[in-house]
């Protein structure tokens, strides 16, 4: 079977990027520098052989990748199981406020506990079992095609995860910048690295979270 080419995509920034607020499963739309790496990301892409587009159905996701469908002419579906992790009882909240209301909380979360879940909200281990079977699901109809993923980072880092190997409670050593390219080759054996981080498209506005 031909291995499928992986473009994977952080959505663009957000207010509540740049206020180090939880987003988790709100629908927050892209601020104006998230347009506008949208559009960047989408000029960048534009010469990109492109069968198919998926996208989370949050707006932030949605809008970023109609930038690139638009730029593409590839076709563009929403994915439900795209999302970012739910935190469920945190979402609205800084992960300032998080530290100092409920620092038991907040240090399970910190330590990257597997199996910690937010109330109402999804631990580590189901994000990844989500993303994993999602990207499977999706990558096994395209053999020898490229296809576009435009998620978010909590998705972003579990793709970078089972393409190097590294475990859940592994630190992070890796960025997630907002609209940066991402690059991943799928086969029935699991995903690989080809290359991650590219922003050389973007004016020096990629926000990586864990560094705000």
């Amino acid at each position: 079977m031909n291995a499928t080419r992986i473009i994977a995509i952080r959505h663009g920034e957000t207010a509540w990027n740049v206020d180090a607020r939880i987003q988790g499963h709100l629908d927050i739309p892209l601020n104006d520098t998230g347009l506008r790496q949208a559009q960047q990301l989408a000029r960048a892409m534009a010469d990109e052989p492109v069968a198919a587009i998926y996208t989370s159905d949050l707006q932030r996701a949605r809008a970023t990748a109609q930038a690139v469908a638009d730029a593409t002419s590839a076709p563009l579906t929403p994915e439900r199981d795209l999302r970012e992790r739910s935190f469920g009882a945190l979402e609205g909240r800084t992960f300032a406020e998080v530290e100092i209301d409920l620092p038991e909380l907040a240090l399970r979360w910190r330590k990257r506990d597997p199996h910690f879940a937010p109330e109402g909200g999804e631990s580590l281990t189901l994000l990844r079992e989500r993303i994993a079977h999602t990207v499977h699901r999706l990558a096994a109809r395209h053999p020898g095609e490229q296809v576009v993923l435009v998620a978010h980072g909590g998705v972003l880092d579990m793709l970078y995860r089972l393409a190097t190997g590294q475990e859940i409670q592994a630190p992070r050593t890796w960025q997630l910048a907002n609209a940066a390219i991402n690059r991943l080759l799928w086969t029935p054996q699991g995903l690989s690295l080809v290359g991650w981080a590219d922003t050389q498209h973007l004016d020096n506005t990629a926000r990586d979270e864990a560094t705000t």
